[in-house]
């Protein structure tokens, strides 16, 4: 079993649990892309081209809208002044994948050239469990 190094603060609204959480291994690759490319974002779409994987952008890069949701802010800071880094999906995505519990992790090998872990030789991957409390 996968342990999660860092829960997410929750965003939805009337909810008091995080739906999201990065696991240690997760937290260190995202905390030394932080110091190479700055602030960081993560979107989940659900489309093609790793759809099933989330993407990892400077913030701001990717731009949401009201077809997003934010899932999570993490913080990651180590030392450093603390400045969130927020977990975005689709809403489409959202609708399918309600009733799980999303953990970031990282494995070897490529994913998106899209993402910022890509030159790192490892990738972002979405591990889910079904949420054992309502929705």
């Amino acid at each position: 079993m996968i342990e999660a190094g860092l829960d997410a603060a929750v965003t939805l609204p009337g909810e008091d649990i995080s739906r999201v959480a990065l696991t240690a291994e997760a937290v260190a690759l995202l905390r030394k892309l932080w110091g190479r490319h700055g602030p960081l974002m993560f979107h989940q779409s659900g489309g093609c081209c790793d759809g099933s994987s989330p993407m990892c952008y400077p913030a701001g890069e990717f731009i949401t809208a009201e077809a997003d949701v934010l899932l999570g802010l993490f913080d990651i800071a180590d030392g450093v002044p603390p400045q969130p880094l927020e977990f975005w999906m689709s809403r489409e995505q959202f609708n399918y994948w309600s009733h799980t519990h999303l953990t970031v992790d990282v494995v070897q090998g490529r994913g998106s050239g899209f993402s910022v872990e890509s030159p790192e030789g490892k990738r972002f991957l979405i591990r889910s469990k079904l949420m054992d409390w309502p929705v």
